[in-house]
């Protein structure tokens, strides 16, 4: 028996009424085009038929216990034994016998083939108001800006690639945004991508579909955040610790006024907190960054990593941290002889505070560096034995 160049791996979950049609389409595609294939189904436990009428219409049944789409497409890619495969949602929504453009691209060596509905058309009834025109764009939006991946549908139900170009992206996500989890790990291993215009139609299932708008939206959104400590981290900590830094030099020397705005040193307060804050986002970044290298959970970036053992080394953290307690020390001194000049008596609280809050941002400031640094090297010394 021939090794099957293609797999259509149709993950299921009580889909009796529309199956069929699915079934019939995909082995039609199969056999005019004259290639060696194999229909999988995956069972979801369903408790119709569905199981039934897949191995009625001679389509390969396997089964997945654990609840989840991303839990069913592994299990299918696991058992599928073509080269490409081709995945698709069982409720005949995708049109099974018009895969060529996928099977095509594929043999020309593009890794993942990502269909687009927006290009090929959406049917009328196919896809609801919030996700055509709001969910849909917004997500694709966010995940090309984060990643810089030319897909313009990120969350298109059907797709094409390598086998063993997907399996050695090591998946982990069981749920939806196992379609987010796919294209971002392909495009940060270098992955080949490539799109496709598809037809959306009106599902046939009599049914509320499983895909729940605002969980499985937050549930996408959430893992390209996840994916990306750059924008989850870094961009908000250097815009929080600019931000303070400006303010709080500002504001030191004395009182700012902006029109007829007076900001003295409440608002220094909120500054301080800026640059505080905006320090342990950066902090964050760096800390999720080098602990996704070293458990494999983003490819490892020679840059990064080159840039990390040449400027983030314990002695010149904990030099630099010492620099700034001993800087907050010192206001605290000058403000301590302050209060002693007034016989420890009541004081002006608008200078004094001009000294303090700074005083206690940078000693602050320094103990965080002086644990960051520690802590970083603990995850330097795991990733060198690793």
């Amino acid at each position: 028996m021939q090794t099957p160049e293609l797999s259509i791996v149709i993950p299921c979950l009580n889909e009796a009424e529309s199956l069929p049609y699915c079934l019939q389409k995909a082995f039609s595609f199969i056999s005019e085009n004259k290639i060696v294939g194999e229909v999988i189904l995956v069972d979801n436990g369903s408790t119709d038929d569905s199981a039934k009428i897949a191995r009625q219409l001679n389509a390969i049944v396997v089964e997945e216990s654990e609840k989840g789409y991303g839990n069913a497409l592994m299990t299918g890619i696991k058992s599928a034994k073509g080269k490409y495969i081709i995945i698709g949602d069982a409720d005949d929504s995708y049109d099974f016998s018009d895969l060529m453009n996928f099977l095509l691209l594929l043999r020309q060596d593009y890794e993942l083939v990502i269909g687009n509905r927006f290009k090929g058309g959406i049917k009328k009834g196919a896809m609801p108001f919030l996700h055509r025109y709001v969910g849909n764009p917004v997500l694709s939006f966010i995940g090309k800006l984060f990643f810089k991946i030319p897909v313009n549908d990120f969350h298109c139900g059907i797709r094409g690639f390598h086998r063993e170009a997907i399996l050695n992206l090591n998946l982990k996500t069981t749920g939806m945004e196992f379609a987010s989890e796919m294209i971002v790990k392909a495009a940060l291993n270098n992955l080949k991508i490539e799109e496709t215009p598809v037809i959306l139609y009106p599902d046939k299932r009599n049914r509320k579909s499983h895909l729940r708008t605002w969980r499985d939206g937050w549930r996408h959104f959430r893992f390209l955040l996840l994916y990306s400590p750059r924008w989850l981290f870094l961009y908000p900590g250097i815009f929080l610790l600019i931000l303070g830094l400006i303010g709080t030099v500002l504001l030191i020397p004395g009182t700012v006024l902006i029109g007829t705005k007076r900001l003295d040193v409440h608002t220094l307060v909120y500054t301080s907190g800026f640059i505080l804050a905006g320090f342990q986002f950066i902090t964050f970044y760096i800390f999720s960054r080098l602990y996704a290298i070293t458990h494999g959970l983003l490819p490892a970036n020679e840059k990064f990593l080159s840039g990390f053992k040449k400027y983030f080394r314990l002695e010149t953290g904990v030099f630099t941290g010492v620099i700034f307690i001993i800087a907050g020390i010192f206001l605290m001194i000058r403000s301590f002889l302050y209060w002693k000049q007034a016989h420890f008596g009541n004081l002006d609280p608008v200078v004094v505070l001009r000294w303090v809050i700074p005083s206690s941002t940078m000693i602050i400031l320094g103990l965080q560096m002086i644990m960051t640094f520690f802590y970083l090297s603990f995850l330097s010394i795991k990733s060198k034995s690793n």
